[in-house]
């Protein structure tokens, strides 16, 4: 390989930080990469709005400590044979935190507000295979349009969770309105927000009592605080920091597999990318297990596809293709270039979009070296990530950055990012009917075989076309404190406050 990548690292990590404010030895305090965005979940899709969201209001279901779906709100879940219509049982005498009840009839109310075009939910789509949910007494019955077994995951989504409708400006309210462990008592923006135990939820008093959450949205500043003692967790540290994370603090570093998958994407709306065959060229020529496992190197995966391994029991999808020799490899690549039109009299040049990261530019940089032996100039676009995201949902672009966190653990969750009805978070603007019909016909696939088969198909044909540039499946990069007790590593990377507890507090 002739591409060589030099990026120097200082050990600026490792000095304490000043001005950090100690914890208190009975409270949990854990960094977010972001600020919170709102306090309505229904109304926002980050990560650190909806981690909040999870601590203070709880759905029919929740998800533990592996994150797993478990039995919240409800007492019973019962599937239909044909998993198309799914029977909850409302607990007993379950509240909100301002004593009013929590009944049945919440959770219609809360679908209809959730699709109600004023609410302008992020979400939406999410629950697309939900067809109804009716109140029966104090059943809840939850009707699909299609079989769809990661339901008990998806109800464990706080845009479904019981939120406090019967309240006008609950969003105000101080403490919150809560129906989970957590109610919100302090948020001061750029700071931090205090949230301490609910005394009326239902499963009584989770193992720590406080919990702050610190938004933090530089990785270096999030390590140099924790190694300082100014926070328990860190939910994600830079990948180029790992190994020196690994070296000072190899107790505290928790590495896993993560259902994401990272990839550009290519603007097929317009040319040069509106051809399949300049975007399979450019396919062709990236050596992915170089990017994952030389240049990233913290235990990333791979990717062709972009369906994480393991799901619905599968391997991740790989083409016949990709286990050809390099210059093979750039052979096909020259030839479906010359077939598009472009050559030593024609290059092929375009922008290579990233936000600001330094494992982006680093890849971004690798990419535009990996294509040189095809005779293609890709130059670099670097902007930060409200404005290059900005620009992915204008289609403002030619190649992006972009990527999946799976909001549950199914196949089309994944899939359906892609379908010509995807809305603005198909990036690429993908159009392929015969791919929306491979699709649709999984989703409507009950036994599981047949449906993680029918999944591959689909994928298959989105790989074939190459709308986007899959390149590797996520790993969960954290520290946390040795005094923080119940931290299991999940493909999820879902770690509730309530499962964690504290030692010596």
């Amino acid at each position: 390989m002739r591409w060589t990548i030099f990026l120097v690292f200082s050990l600026a990590a490792c000095q304490q930080p000043t001005g950090v404010t100690p914890r208190v030895s009975a409270e949990l305090v854990r960094t977010a990469e972001d600020e919170v965005k709102a306090l309505d979940p229904q109304t926002v899709s980050d990560l650190a709005s909806l981690r909040v969201a999870s601590d203070q209001y709880e759905g029919l279901t929740r998800l533990n400590a592996l994150g797993k779906a478990e039995l919240g709100l409800a007492s019973t879940m019962v599937p239909s044979d044909d998993g198309r219509v799914w029977t909850f049982q409302l607990r007993r005498n379950i509240i909100f935190a301002d004593g009013t009840p929590i009944t049945p009839k919440l959770f219609p109310a809360l679908l209809a507000r959730l699709r109600d075009p004023d609410t302008a939910s992020p979400t939406l789509s999410l629950f697309d295979a939900i067809a109804s949910i009716e109140a029966r007494g104090n059943v809840i019955v939850v009707r699909l349009k299609h079989p769809f077994p990661a339901l008990p995951e998806l109800l464990a989504h706080p845009a479904l969770a019981a939120l406090p409708l019967h309240a006008p400006d609950w969003t105000d309210a101080r403490p919150s309105i809560a129906s989970g462990p957590y109610r919100l008592t302090h948020w001061a923006l750029g700071d931090r927000l205090r949230l301490e135990a609910n005394p009326r939820w239902h499963s009584g008093q989770p193992q720590t009592q406080v919990v702050i959450w610190k938004p933090i949205a530089d990785g270096l500043t999030a390590v140099r605080q924790f190694q300082a003692g100014g926070s328990d967790v860190v939910g994600e540290i830079p990948s180029a920091r790992l190994d020196q994370a690994r070296r000072i603090m190899p107790d505290a570093v928790k590495v896993a597999d993560y259902r994401g998958s990272y990839y550009f994407a290519f603007n097929t709306r317009k040319p040069p990318f509106d051809d399949a065959r300049v975007r399979q060229a450019l396919s062709l020529g990236v050596e992915r297990d170089w990017i994952a496992n030389t240049l990233i190197a913290t235990g990333v995966r791979p990717a062709w596809g972009v369906v994480p391994p393991g799901m619905s029991g599968l391997s991740a999808y790989r083409p016949d293709w990709s286990r050809l020799p390099r210059e093979k490899r750039l052979a096909m690549g020259r030839k479906l270039l010359a077939e598009a039109g472009f050559g030593p009299t024609r290059p092929l040049t375009f922008d290579v979009r990233f936000n600001s990261d330094v494992d982006h530019r680093r890849i971004s940089v690798a990419l535009a070296a990996m294509w040189k032996p095809l005779g293609v100039e890709a130059r670099l676009l670097n902007s930060e990530s409200s404005l290059h995201f900005a620009s992915l949902r204008r289609a403002d672009f030619s190649l992006a950055r972009s990527g999946w966190i799976g909001d549950v653990s199914a196949p089309e969750n994944f899939l359906a990012v892609h379908r010509s009805d995807g809305g603005s978070v198909n990036y690429s603007g993908y159009a392929n009917p015969a791919y929306d019909m491979s699709l649709e016909t999984a989703m409507k696939i009950g036994d599981p075989i047949k449906r993680a088969a029918a999944m591959r198909r689909a994928e298959a044909i989105l790989v074939k076309d190459a709308p986007i540039l899959p390149l590797y499946f996520y790993v969960s990069k954290s520290l946390v404190a040795p005094r923080v007790t119940g931290w299991a590593p999940n493909a999820a990377n879902a770690h509730p406050s309530r499962t964690l507890g504290l030692t010596g507090s």
